[in-house]
C-alpha cells in the first residue's frame, strides 16, 4: 500500500475512534440502539400527496377530471393510510430521552389517529378554499386562485400548518413539528402546528414570519412579512427549568392587521378585533378593538454636496 494511503486511512481511522467515543460522551444527541424515528424523506412525501388530495389537479396529476378523480383520491388515500400509520407509530415509541415508552398496541393507536387525520380533510379543504379566497381578496397583484395556489409561498405554509395543526390535537409527537419546520425551510415562514389560527388567514410575502405555539389568531387576520407573534419572557421554575406548557404568545382577535416587522409579544397580550398595527411596531400590552398604532414618522436627514463635479449639475 502506498505510504500517502497508509497516512489516509490512519488518519480516518483515529478520526472514527475519536468521534464514536463522543456517542457516549454526548450522549443525547444520538438515537443508537433504539427503535428507528420517523423518515424526514417519508413525511415529506406524505406532505406532497396530502397536497394532491387538497388541491387536485394542481401537482403530480394534472390530467384529472370529476369522472376519474374519485380513483385517484382513493389510492391515496389507500397509501397514506398505511404509510401515515407507520410513520406515526414510530413517533409514539419515541420520547425525550429516546427510549422506547409503549410498544403494546402501538401499531393500532397510529392506525386509529392516521384514519382519525384523514377523516378531517374535507374540513380542511373548506378552510383553505377561504384561506385561498382571503390571499385572492386581499392582494390586488393576485390574477386568480390557481396563481395563489401555484405560487403563494404564505398558503404553501399556512396548508402544511393547518395539516400538522391537526396531528398536534391528535397527540402525535415529532411528526407535526417536522411538517412545520419543512415549511420554515421552503417559505421562511415559521408556524408552530401548536398554534391556534382561524378561519381566511393570509400571510402576504411571508418571510420572516414567526407565530409561536401558544398564539391564536381569529378569523380574517392579514399578516405581512417579518411579523413576529412570540413570547415576552420565559417564566422558570423554583429549579430554574422553564415552565412549559402556559401561553407565552399573543392573541390576535379578528379582522386585524399586522404590517411588516411588528413584533408583538406575550401571553396576556390581546390585540383587539378590527385593529391595525403598523410596521416595525414594538408590542407587549394589549390593544383596544378599533385601535390604528403605527410609530410616529422619523424625521429624514437629506445631505447634498456644495458644488457639483462639472457635466452633474443637470443630473439631480
Amino acid at each position: 500500500m502506498p505510504a500517502n494511503e497508509r497516512s489516509r486511512d490512519k488518519i480516518l481511522s483515529g478520526l472514527t475512534e475519536r468521534l464514536v467515543a463522543t456517542y457516549e460522551e454526548c450522549g443525547r444527541i444520538h438515537h443508537l440502539g433504539h427503535t428507528p424515528l420517523p423518515s424526514y424523506a417519508e413525511i415529506v412525501e406524505i406532505l406532497i400527496d396530502l397536497r394532491e388530495l387538497l388541491y387536485p389537479g394542481y401537482g403530480r396529476r394534472q390530467n384529472l377530471s370529476l369522472s376519474n378523480v374519485v380513483y385517484h383520491v382513493g389510492d391515496l388515500l389507500d397509501s397514506l393510510l398505511e404509510r401515515l400509520t407507520v410513520q406515526i407509530a414510530r413517533a409514539l415509541r419515541h420520547s425525550e430521552c429516546g427510549t422506547v415508552e409503549r410498544t403494546a398496541g402501538v401499531e393500532g393507536q397510529a392506525a386509529e389517529i392516521a384514519a382519525q387525520f384523514l377523516d378531517r380533510l374535507p374540513a380542511l379543504r373548506s378552510l383553505l378554499a377561504e384561506d385561498s379566497q382571503a390571499a385572492f381578496d386581499g392582494d390586488p397583484a393576485a390574477k386568480g386562485l390557481s396563481e395563489i395556489i401555484f405560487c403563494y409561498p404564505g398558503l404553501a405554509a399556512v396548508t402544511i400548518y393547518r395539516l400538522a395543526h391537526e396531528l398536534h390535537r391528535l397527540g402525535v409527537p415529532l411528526i407535526p413539528r417536522m411538517m412545520t419546520e419543512y415549511a420554515h425551510s421552503k417559505t421562511g415562514i415559521d408556524i408552530h402546528p401548536g398554534a391556534t389560527i382561524g378561519p381566511r388567514f393570509f400571510i402576504d410575502h411571508g418571510t420572516g414570519v414567526v407565530i409561536g405555539e401558544t398564539t391564536e389568531i381569529g378569523v380574517g387576520v392579514k399578516v405581512y412579512q417579518g411579523v413576529t407573534l412570540g413570547a415576552l419572557s420565559f417564566p422558570k421554575d423554583d429549579e430554574g427549568q422553564i415552565v412549559r406548557n402556559k401561553k407565552r404568545h399573543p392573541t390576535i382577535e379578528d379582522h386585524v392587521v399586522l404590517y411588516a416587522n411588528a413584533t408583538i409579544l406575550g401571553g396576556d397580550t390581546v390585540i383587539g378585533h378590527h385593529s391595525v398595527i403598523g410596521s416595525s411596531v414594538w408590542i407587549t400590552r394589549s390593544v383596544e378593538p378599533f385601535t390604528t398604532i403605527t410609530i410616529e414618522n422619523p424625521r429624514l436627514k437629506e445631505k447634498r454636496p456644495e458644488s457639483l463635479p462639472d457635466g452633474q449639475a443637470g443630473a439631480v
